[in-house]
């Protein structure tokens, strides 16, 4: 049991730090590039490279529920693209800590949907994230818009991916889990890119852009480190939920905050004032406390 604990903890402290890498990436990007656009070259390289790992060494596991397979990936692909959008819009670290709501959500969704119970604990810390969710907007400042909602929409939608992830481990490998997501994100911006091409208003540039092939040197170097930590973080994390216990690994997933608050200051956002600090340490609190209620 402690080996275990030990390497999935391992796991997700790399996949953490990856991530954080991959924000970064991201947001450098977005000056050059929509946020579809990010999407769709990040997972056309981990197609490629999960094919060949696949390619080299054959899964074991047979598979059998292609539906939650299929979820998986749109789950995945809708939390992304709202994350990279509001990456582009936001400071990172405040990007991130509102995708890492996600917990929270995952009581919510289990209250409702699977009949769970949600203890005087669990309560308190929803309420507790959302006093987080608060000082990081400020709606009452009037600083919260489109992308601050996206980020909250992500963490919900990532909150059913990681679901989807705990009921499939058992059945197939955990490559063929990333492929699902990574191939739905290159099918569904295809669509979108089409569309766009006859219907893209402004306010869905979330959603709709037109496709513009990429010329630059600088974003093609960028690309193919995006698709590379993209790839191993999202292998490390497929890896991560499927050899521990999923509070353990949770906890250990907020590393990412302050990776990408550093990442994010060296990048040039604005370091978080006093009200976002507090905001984020509360949404932590909340996520710690809710693996507990």
């Amino acid at each position: 049991m402690i080996k275990g604990i030990d390497k999935g903890v391992i796991f997700m402290f790399f996949a953490g730090l990856l991530s954080a890498v991959n924000g970064a990436l991201a947001k450098m990007l977005g000056s050059d590039m929509s946020a579809l656009e990010i999407v769709f070259f990040r997972n056309i390289f981990g197609v490629l490279f999960i094919m060949i790992a696949l390619y080299h060494t054959r899964p074991t596991l047979q598979g059998g529920n292609i539906k939650l397979l299929i979820w998986r990936g749109l789950f995945g692909f809708t939390a992304m693209l709202f994350f990279f959008y509001t990456i582009t819009k936001i400071p990172l670290g405040e990007a991130i800590t509102l995708n890492k709501t996600s917990p929270l959500f995952v009581s919510i969704l289990a209250f409702f949907l699977l009949h769970e119970k949600l203890s005087p604990l669990g309560i308190f810390s929803l309420l507790i994230g959302f006093l987080g969710v608060v000082l990081i907007t400020k709606p009452f400042g009037m600083d919260v818009g489109l992308p601050h909602i996206l980020g909250l929409l992500g963490g919900v939608l990532a909150a059913a991916a990681y679901t989807t992830i705990r009921k499939i481990k058992h059945i197939y490998d955990s490559r063929v889990i990333v492929l699902s997501f990574m191939s739905t994100g290159v099918i569904i911006p295809l669509i979108l890119f089409v569309i766009s091409e006859y219907y893209a208003p402004a306010h869905l540039d979330f959603l709709l852009s037109k496709f513009v092939f990429p010329t630059q040197p600088k974003v093609w170097i960028f690309l193919f480190f995006m698709g590379i930590t993209a790839t191993l973080s999202q292998w490390l994390l497929t890896k991560a939920y499927s050899s521990t216990n999923a509070g353990i690994i949770g906890i250990v997933s907020y590393i990412i905050i302050p990776f990408s608050i550093l990442f994010g200051t060296l990048l040039g956002d604005a370091f978080p004032d006093i009200y976002t600090i507090i905001g984020i340490g509360l949404i932590v609190l909340a996520g710690l406390l809710v693996k507990k209620g």
